[in-house]
């Protein structure tokens, strides 16, 4: 088994139909131990049920922006564990009017919580674990297109994943120093508790299945997979890297077209609709 002796934390499960369940799920599957955080009380009731189903009793309250929290995290993860081996970072978080708006109307505050909770979170956290991670641990954490791209309603956040992914090149540099890596995974579009609160999700989902390469969209467990490979020492020579689960969707440089019943150049969104 892959994973067999790993140990490690998975920050910013939600529910079963999460990313990072499924990185849990393919990690458990190849002999991982793992630790869950959870939000507050309400995912409390969710993430345990997680927890037990992988078999772990490991589970810690953490929200990243409560410094006492943050603070407290090591030492219990020690306790638990000892050292960990790798690490999940999906946290995520704008406020909804910053998504709802126009990009130019997104506030200062908004601005700075999308950063703070979606790209500072992972240099603060991965700092907090200093003492437990393992010298060849391997961090991971969630990107999306909407980074490097435009995508529709995605606005602020967007912005957000372009800082995070460029964070983590330049943790790769700093923690490669120390024989740990740091990438990133960035998945197609998901339904997931985070996506509810992008605008028009359906037709994202929609136009990535008709113009990636694959003629579909990713599941949880696909993007799992890849993850667990890149938490793995299969993948002890990949560091700062951005890697694409999405059905090759981002090579396209240009939506898929065809000709109607009239013969006119249509986009495969409009044929299909």
């Amino acid at each position: 088994m892959i994973m067999k002796g790993k140990k490690g934390l998975i920050v910013g499960l939600a529910n079963n139909k999460s990313i990072a369940y499924g990185i849990a799920k393919a990690c458990h599957e190849q002999g991982a131990q793992m630790g869950f955080t959870y939000l507050n009380d309400a995912l409390k009731k969710r993430v345990e049920p997680i927890a037990k189903e992988f078999g772990s009793e490991a589970v810690y309250e953490l929200d990243v922006s409560n410094p006492e929290h943050m603070a407290s995290l090591a030492e219990k993860v020690e306790k638990d564990f000892g050292k960990i081996d790798f690490l999940v970072h999906s946290v995520a978080f704008a406020p909804k009017e910053a998504l709802s708006e126009p990009f130019m109307k997104t506030t200062k505050e908004a601005f700075q919580i999308a950063m703070d909770i979606s790209v500072y979170s992972l240099i603060d956290l991965t700092n907090s674990l200093e003492s437990v991670l393992s010298d060849d641990a391997s961090i991971l954490t969630l990107s999306y297109l909407g980074g490097p791209k435009y995508i529709v309603n995605y606005n602020v956040m967007g912005v957000a994943k372009a800082a995070l992914e460029s964070t983590v090149r330049y943790m790769a540099v700093d923690l490669g120093k120390k024989g740990q890596r740091v990438n990133a995974i960035s998945a197609g579009p998901i339904k997931t508790l985070a996506a509810a609160g992008i605008g028009d999700f359906k037709q994202i989902l929609n136009w990535n299945e008709v113009n990636a390469p694959l003629k579909r969209n990713v599941s949880i467990e696909q993007v799992g997979n890849s993850a667990m490979y890149l938490l793995s020492d299969l993948a002890s020579g990949v560091t700062g890297e951005i890697h694409y689960v999405d059905s090759g969707y981002n090579i396209m440089g240009m939506a898929a077209a065809q000709t109607n019943e009239e013969g006119k150049t249509v986009l495969s969104w409009d044929a299909k609709n």
